[in-house]
């Protein structure tokens, strides 16, 4: 029987069991998948925490991107057949040897991107895109402050809001960090263990601010995040690597300049297949174009999962997490 990680109590790292699985056939609309490498994100340690409440409550596969190959096909499905290579992302479950998957969150892979790049790239890709592209639409006269710019999802919005035309202001936590932002686009570095990200940005860009702050670490960035902003700006919040912003009042946007807030999920960006193929599309095209280069920084064996999520949630490692089976 194949195999997967499955949480049955929320916790730490050590709640991750690798324990068998039965598969079983695929249903009506259903995919089966050999998977051949999965993507590990901040949202899988969202999960497992009880942060974030699994669909179907516990037990269940953390897990949300992957790549493999069709392994049988359900009925009703003419899109895909056996021996296609596919990514998708979502519905939970991804953390598994094999697994089924509705067709309509499933897209074919391309000749010429591999598995590993897939897994390592689709959901953080496929987030990026709508970020820019229909969260706040940016232009080559945007100025972005993106925090945790040498992330997974960082590394990929640098190279992207760069070949946009934009100029990035990233933040990083080390030196080491800070070189592999530059590579990727960013514009102006700071490294907010050693500065004030606050006032670097305001000395960036003449005491005026960001267009947008995209904030995916949360406590430890506000308010600050808003006090980079200039009057009209947005902040989006789509992550809480170092847990959840506080509340605060609404009054708090005004007194700051007018301001926009927002906390963005895919699940209602993408919920429609048309938008799915949108945006997988655009990746695919930036991905060929080798406008966004992919940087596997951490590769771990699928039953090691534990070790990838701590490795993770250290806030260490470089570029993307993958998993493979």
């Amino acid at each position: 029987m194949p195999h997967a990680i499955r949480i049955e109590q929320n916790g730490g790292p050590d709640v991750l069991k690798w324990v068998e699985v039965d598969v079983g056939k695929p249903g009506p609309g259903q995919l089966r998948l050999k998977q051949t490498a999965v993507g590990v994100n901040f949202i899988d340690i969202y999960f497992r925490s009880g942060l974030y409440k699994p669909p179907g409550g516990l037990p269940f596969i953390p897990g949300s991107e992957a790549a493999g190959v069709v392994d049988a096909v359900g009925e009703d499905i003419s899109d895909f057949a056996e021996g296609d290579r596919v990514v998708y992302q979502g519905p939970l479950g991804s953390y598994a040897e094999t697994r089924l998957v509705p067709a309509e969150r499933c897209i074919k892979l391309p000749e010429d991107i591999d598995d590993r790049t897939a897994a390592a790239v689709f959901l953080k890709g496929v987030t990026v895109y709508s970020l820019l592209f229909r969260t706040f639409p940016i232009t080559r006269d945007s100025i972005i402050l993106w925090h945790a710019a040498s992330g997974g999802v960082g590394v990929i919005a640098s190279q992207w809001a760069s070949a946009l035309g934009a100029t990035v202001i990233g933040t990083v936590g080390s030196a080491e960090k800070a070189e592999l932002a530059r590579k990727n686009g960013v514009t102006h570095v700071i490294n907010y263990r050693e500065e004030d990200f606050v006032a670097r940005v305001k000395e960036i860009t003449g005491g005026e601010g960001v267009d947008v702050a995209y904030d995916s670490v949360g406590k430890d960035t506000f308010p600050g995040s808003l006090d980079c902003l200039k009057p009209l700006g947005m902040w989006v919040s789509f992550g809480n690597a170092s847990g959840p912003p506080p509340e605060f009042p609404i009054g708090l946007l005004q007194q700051k300049g007018s301001l926009f807030a927002t906390r963005p999920t895919i699940v209602h960006y993408l919920a429609k297949r048309p938008d799915l193929e949108a945006a997988a599309q655009g990746l695919f095209d930036v991905l060929r174009q080798r406008k966004v280069k992919v940087e596997i920084g951490q590769e771990f064996a699928l039953k090691d999962a534990p070790n990838a999520q701590i490795a993770l949630e250290s806030r260490k490692t470089i570029g993307s997490t993958i998993l493979v089976p």
